[in-house]
């Protein structure tokens, strides 16, 4: 495998992660227009789902920062963290139309634009990342302290309550996951990216929806949302 291959097996697993995605926000949509009645922000097994979704997201953000440095110059992952950033930016604005103060201002795109910094120097670090990242998850799970409930102190990840928003995402614990995927792709790429039999047949036979799907991950995340609520709407209208 080279290092400058594509590998469709990795962006059918960012295009599970985003199908996931879909239907929670599905399921979530349904809640908010009053079909259902749910607390996913709070409840199991929804706030576990949610979790295990961002976890595979910020894994592979990790690996794809690795499996780019191969072969992307500066300005490519500038101009990625640039798309990346204005999307971030893009669902604060809509979040802010639609919630009002319960606006999204660190949610995953905020913290991936923040992390692709943070990764990337932390890529010499290499298999080194691994220990780190687990360090940085449990430190961020386990301390709290009110000091740094205010905005934007409550970015961090180290608040003692949870700012009422409907998407958080902040560096602590989830800068941890990033390193650990960045620090496992580097042992991979000691390996010269190769794959065992069983992944090799895999990626060469990846489903094509799930590429699909993991290619335009960023593109997908912007839209699904407003077309889902979109429809919902028109629904809620028509028969209500």
């Amino acid at each position: 495998m080279t290092a400058t291959a594509r590998l469709p097996i990795i962006d059918a697993l960012r295009g599970f992660a985003v199908a996931q995605m879909i239907v929670y926000h599905f399921i979530y949509d349904l809640d908010f227009f009053g079909w259902l009645t749910l607390a996913m922000n709070r409840d199991q097994p929804w706030v576990g789902w949610r979790t295990a979704i961002v976890g595979q997201f910020l894994l592979l953000v990790g690996a794809s920062l690795v499996l780019r440095a191969q072969h992307g110059a500066a300005r490519e992952f500038w101009a990625r963290w640039a798309q990346v950033a204005g999307a971030a930016l893009l669902v604060s604005a809509a979040t802010w139309v639609v919630f009002g103060p319960r606006f999204v201002w660190m949610g995953i795109l905020h913290f991936i634009a923040a992390a692709l910094v943070i990764g990337r120097l932390a890529l010499p670090l290499a298999a080194w990342n691994i220990p780190l990242g687990i360090a940085v998850f449990a430190f961020g799970r386990l301390f709290a302290h009110e000091a740094f409930n205010p905005t934007p102190m409550n970015m961090i990840g180290l608040a003692a309550v949870k700012p009422r928003t409907e998407d958080y995402v902040p560096l602590l614990p989830w800068l941890g996951v990033v390193l650990v995927g960045i620090g496992a792709a580097t042992l991979w790429q000691r390996r010269g990216f190769a794959l065992t039999p069983l992944l090799a047949r895999l990626n060469a036979r990846a489903p094509a929806p799930l590429v699909f799907l993991g290619t335009w991950a960023l593109t997908v995340y912007l839209v699904h949302q407003p077309i889902l609520m979109a429809a919902m709407w028109l629904v809620h209208r028509a028969t209500s």
